[in-house]
């Protein structure tokens, strides 16, 4: 059984994780209108994983006996000044979502809800993985700048990142 605190910390993270589906979607919307159909295909790929993270999460809340409470989305900002403004906006989230996951951390090992705990080692490690990720992005917009070559370059090599949905979806069309 969960206790109150980390229900509700489980249940504020169902809904972060749910509002960074619909942050990338957002971003992903800004990089479709501005041609960028690479850059886009990423950001709709990283969509669907946060949206699978808040499903991860709301199983895990009925598995052990919790109630899930889902809490208002918040519009996410769909315009930026440039690629490199878009991936910063990235990073600088998956900052804010690495503190949520250690924030539940830190209730965990208080609670001593070890279950809770070994849960979230998971999330903790996917973090790394978004923040190294999104990092490496930016880095490379740097150093590419206002350069069209290579930021066609870098737009089609995201757009390999295909979401599982819309691969789907293209096969079932044909």
């Amino acid at each position: 059984m969960l206790s109150e605190r980390m229900l509700k910390g489980l249940n504020e993270q169902v809904t972060k994780e749910l509002f960074s589906a619909y942050f990338y979607l957002g971003i992903a919307a800004y990089f479709r209108d501005s041609g960028f159909e690479g850059f886009s295909t990423w950001m709709e790929a990283q969509a669907e994983e946060e949206l699978g993270h808040a499903i991860r999460i709301y199983d895990y809340v009925f598995e052990r006996g919790g109630k899930v409470e889902l809490y208002k989305i918040e519009m996410p900002k769909q315009e930026f000044e440039s690629p490199l403004k878009a991936f910063e906006a990235v990073y600088l989230h998956e900052v804010g979502v690495t503190e949520s996951i250690y924030k539940l951390v830190e209730i965990a090992q208080e609670e001593k809800d070890h279950a809770t705990y070994q849960f979230l080692q998971w999330f903790v490690e996917e973090q790394v993985e978004e923040e190294a990720t999104a990092k490496a992005v930016v880095d490379k917009l740097k150093i590419i700048g206002d350069h069209p070559q290579g930021l066609f370059m870098l737009d089609r090599e995201l757009g390999t990142r295909v979401p599982r949905l819309r691969g789907l979806l293209i096969q079932t069309k044909e």
